[in-house]
């Protein structure tokens, strides 16, 4: 019997024991003796006791700047989930079916990032029915198909989440050599969806794939919205499919989603925390974090998208007519096809009247106050604003101060 396995059963038959002990000892529910003891306490800002300084998030939900701001519906619920201790696994198993069901497809886990579910994806592929193999990866790659096939304009940030695994890739470009790259140890064919670039289309990619009976993964980790991505890509075929818990969705941060079929989600689950000794077991989602990302999941179905992309445009439309009269100044409201698909304001200007480049407005926006922080794609006479995140009446200050900055460097 495998560690796993044993471990499994513990957990399971540990579960009972307090759940049947746990309501004897109490006389009743646990959630009113928690009820009953617990008053409201005061909290504490510990950023400001820490002399960390938060901003104003012009930019987006980059995990560099702590990714989204979560609903108070989705605050809400996680500060009730954090008053009581559950069972992790229940949780997750609870939960996957919970969101499996709402997102239309086969099944679905919660990870501790869209990352952490491209590792466990990638995982599962490689130990789809050999429990053993799950002890031994990324090292004991004997026996294991470990080849995993991606567009050469694919490669990216995220390539480490794979290889983590004990994979190799191997890189094609034309549909040509895609289909002639399939062999004995072919795993998985890898599909970075905001790639702007590649001459191999998300339907051939799994047509060709599934002729071969391998397996195709879909990196969408920043693709919502539109909000009906989150089944677009499984209806599309995809196996698997990750997205960020803390970007369009506005979950924790720390949260992603893994999508997909049935049997390569149970694969994830057994590489997975809490389990020891797995590649997964670092890769910890808490009681709070799960909640969390079904919250937002639940609050994100509730919204009515378009109107939520006309305020954005009503931000940009704002900012962009605080700056009008600059000097050179031209304006633009455009979002990106894919990724991060909400209206910008993008902003040009001749730099021989505004002597600064964009990275030195950026700068001077990040050190005044109140700080903030633009979109980190600057050019040397362009800046970008992003709108997503702004809170009520943040788009005013914005526009203040930005006009201030680009007033000032056309008078120097």
């Amino acid at each position: 019997m495998s560690r796993i396995m044993t471990r499994r059963k513990f957990f399971g038959k540990t579960g009972q024991a307090l759940a049947v002990g746990g309501a004897a000892a109490c006389g009743g529910s646990v959630f009113e003796a928690r009820g009953k003891t617990h008053g409201a306490r005061k909290g504490v800002n510990y950023y400001e006791k820490l002399g960390v300084t938060p901003f104003i998030n012009a930019a987006g939900t980059y995990t560099v700047l702590s990714g989204s701001t979560m609903p108070e519906e989705v605050q809400a619920a996680i500060s009730i989930a954090s008053k009581y201790p559950v069972q992790i696994e229940e949780l997750l198993r609870a939960s996957g079916e919970y969101l499996a069901k709402r997102l239309q497809c086969e099944a679905a886990l919660v990870t501790a990032g869209a990352a952490s579910a491209l590792t466990l994806g990638t995982a599962a592929c490689v130990t789809l029915g050999n429990e053993k193999a799950v002890l031994g990866i990324p090292l004991e790659m004997t026996g294991l198909k470990n080849e995993v096939i991606i567009q050469k304009t694919h490669r990216y940030e995220f390539d480490h989440a794979l290889r983590n695994c004990g994979i190799r890739f191997v890189e094609v470009e034309t549909l040509e050599e895609y289909e002639a790259a399939f062999n004995e140890r072919t795993v998985l064919a890898h599909f970075f969806n905001f790639a702007e670039k590649g001459q191999i289309s998300r339907e051939d990619w799994m047509r060709v794939a599934h002729q071969h009976g391998v397996p195709c993964f879909n990196d969408a980790a920043a693709d919502i919205p539109p909000i009906s991505n989150l089944w677009n890509y499984t209806k599309m075929g995809f196996d698997l499919v990750t997205f960020s818990g803390g970007k369009g969705i506005r979950g924790p941060q720390c949260t992603g989603l893994l999508l997909g079929r049935k049997d390569l989600i149970e694969a994830a689950v057994k590489n997975n925390s809490p389990y020891p000794d797995t590649i997964g077991r670092g890769m910890k989602v808490a009681k709070e974090e799960i909640i969390g990302l079904v919250a937002a999941v639940d609050w994100l179905l509730a919204q009515n998208e378009d109107a939520m992309q006309k305020e954005f445009e009503r931000r940009a439309d704002r900012i962009a007519a605080r700056l009008r009269g600059l000097p050179t100044v031209e304006t633009q409201i455009k979002g990106p096809p894919v990724a991060y698909h909400v209206p910008r304001l993008h902003i040009t200007y001749d730099p021989k009247r505004i002597k600064l480049t964009g990275e030195e407005v950026i700068e001077k926006m990040r050190q005044g106050k109140p700080r903030i922080e633009l979109t980190p794609k600057a050019g040397p006479n362009s800046i970008v604003v992003g709108v997503f995140m702004l809170q009520p009446g943040e788009d005013a200050v914005v526009a203040r101060r930005l006009r201030e900055v680009l007033e000032e460097a056309a008078r120097a």
